[in-house]
């Protein structure tokens, strides 16, 4: 049984280890780096038209759609979660589907394509203060989180990476 339970907890390493297998593909003459579900770069909107569509819901809407836009910043511990510039300033939080996979740390700054649902909530301090601390900010920058607030989400099964 010992041997048993050494070899479980190898096997998981060396799954936990593992990098994140992706795949290049083209679309129109641009290079992306697919990452998640499959996911076609036809039929996205832009960064203003999900502005739009986000500002038309209500807390606890959900919305299926595909948009583009740049991403502001990305979770350094492990790439859990990015932030991608909206049309008005405001910016949508992007999770991935079941934490199946995440998003290399290096991308701010790059345009990318996400598919999945788009929903409006309401924020706790907890996990503002929590996702803060994950982008890196200074403990001054956590403390002047005291309210909950009304953001925009997106829970992605596929995201293209354009390769500039």
């Amino acid at each position: 049984m010992r041997l048993f339970n050494n070899l479980l907890a190898v096997f998981m390493v060396v799954l936990a280890c593992r990098g994140q297998e992706t795949q290049k593909v083209t679309y129109d003459g641009v290079d992306y780096q697919v990452i998640g579900g499959d996911i076609a770069a036809d039929s996205a909107i832009t960064d203003v038209e999900m502005t739009h569509e986000f500002k038309d819901m209500v807390v606890q809407d959900t919305l299926r759609t595909k948009f583009k836009a740049v991403v502001t910043d990305v979770c350094k511990v492990k790439g859990c979660w990015m932030k991608l510039q909206l049309g008005d300033g405001q910016e949508a939080m992007v999770r991935f589907k079941d934490y199946g996979f995440f998003m290399p740390s290096d991308i701010t700054g790059k345009e990318v394509i996400v598919n999945g649902y788009a929903f409006v909530e309401s924020m706790s301090v907890e996990d503002q203060k929590h996702y803060t601390k994950d982008g890196g900010k200074t403990e001054s920058e956590i403390a002047k989180i005291t309210e909950p607030k009304k953001t925009y989400g997106f829970e992605a099964d596929g995201v293209l990476i354009e390769n500039k």
